[in-house]
């Protein structure tokens, strides 16, 4: 493992919510801001549609124009569901912070751009709804990013995010004020944004932060794997989050088992997590090593935004300085609660029904109120 920087963290006894001189507690880096227009597909049309299934891979505009062409004219409308389309605000950092802020009451903010369009109105207010500080975003003249989410029969998801290089926080940008004060930096692993994520993660260490990682898709983990690997050899990522498919590809192994992942994992990172669907997750910090297995759904409506929720809960756990075992509970309770709706936003109904399973496992529903800056119930 590399040097690095140490990051403080509260693993004796847990931290405040909505402490640090008024900073976030948890800062999210997206360099772009992200609109989301998710539509539930069958097998048919996704095999009309370039790249693998299940991923994640950028597209150019024209090709993400040929998509919301190709939704428009195959899926029919329904009683329930008008529009072939649900549009929100998304991304993985958004979905994590987001999570932290509304479900869980952790005062968050995030770090990026957004166009002086409809989507990117529609991304920042949709962050300011939940209290979260959006005063590191930054106003460009352009368009915001777009990702068009295709849900199939079996809840799994495939993603074709279309990036704007003229809308997005650049490296020389960042200062260390967007970071000073605040305790965790979220970041989702993107070789076009690899120059602004080892100046966020330089930036961070220097102000004492601990630094979160999440693998982001198997696509990306396999055509750039060497500058990942070269990211976790620093010794800077205390978390790695990572599902099944992305350990398989990091490891460049088609039959791995679990531990064998998460041992290469923590090799790098002070805790490592491997979700395996609906058979739960793995994580280790040091010698401890703690199993969970799945919570909720046994088959999900959509798996957008699952792993982006588990990560909320996760952080959450070791925040208020949960055993690595409550942290794992934690995160499938909240992981749980996004696969019963479209999209990576949780509804009010699903934070209600997270609740009611934390509380049956044993775990401590936590406390927000209407006036907290951290979110609201």
């Amino acid at each position: 493992m590399g040097a690095g920087f140490q990051c403080k963290t509260d693993e004796d006894g847990g931290a405040s919510l909505t402490e640090s001189y008024g900073a976030p507690v948890v800062v999210g880096l997206q360099p772009s801001a992200l609109v989301d227009h998710i539509a539930t597909v069958d097998l048919s049309l996704l095999s009309l549609i370039p790249g693998e299934c299940g991923g994640s891979f950028p597209v150019e505009a024209e090709e993400l124009k040929h998509i919301l062409n190709k939704i428009n004219a195959y899926v029919l409308p329904t009683p329930e569901n008008m529009s072939p389309l649900k549009t929100i605000a998304g991304g993985s950092v958004a979905n994590t912070i987001r999570g932290l802020a509304a479900g869980f009451g952790v005062h968050c903010g995030i770090i990026g751009a957004y166009g002086n369009d409809q989507q990117g109105k529609l991304f920042s207010n949709n962050m300011s709804s939940y209290k979260v500080d959006i005063s590191r975003l930054r106003l460009k003249n352009g368009h915001t990013a777009q990702c068009v989410c295709m849900v199939d029969e079996y809840g799994n998801r495939t993603m074709r995010p279309c990036l704007s290089s003229a809308v997005k926080v650049q490296a020389d940008e960042l200062k260390r004020e967007d970071f000073k004060g605040s305790k965790w930096l979220v970041l989702r692993y993107a070789i076009q944004n690899l120059d602004v994520i080892k100046t966020a993660i330089h930036m961070a260490k220097q102000e004492g932060l601990c630094v979160s990682l999440d693998l982001a898709s198997f696509e990306m983990v396999r055509k750039f794997r060497l500058p990942l690997i070269e990211l976790l050899e620093s010794g800077n990522i205390d978390l790695c989050f990572a599902n099944e498919d992305e350990a398989k590809q990091l490891l460049s192994e088609e039959d791995i088992n679990p531990e064998a992942a998460i041992g290469f994992l923590a090799q790098y990172c002070r805790w490592a997590v491997i979700t395996l669907g609906q058979n739960g997750c793995i994580a280790l910090h040091g010698k401890e090593v703690a199993r969970v297995g799945a919570i909720g759904e046994t088959k999900a409506k959509d798996a957008t935004g699952a792993g982006d929720l588990f990560a909320s809960g996760f952080l959450y756990g070791l925040i208020k300085g949960l055993s690595l075992e409550e942290c794992c509970r934690v995160g499938s309770c909240s992981g749980g609660s996004v696969v019963r709706e479209l999209g990576g936003e949780v509804t009010p109904l699903n934070w209600l029904w997270m609740y009611k399973q934390m509380l049956s496992h044993g775990l401590a529903v936590p406390s927000l109120s209407s006036t907290s800056e951290s979110g609201d119930s």
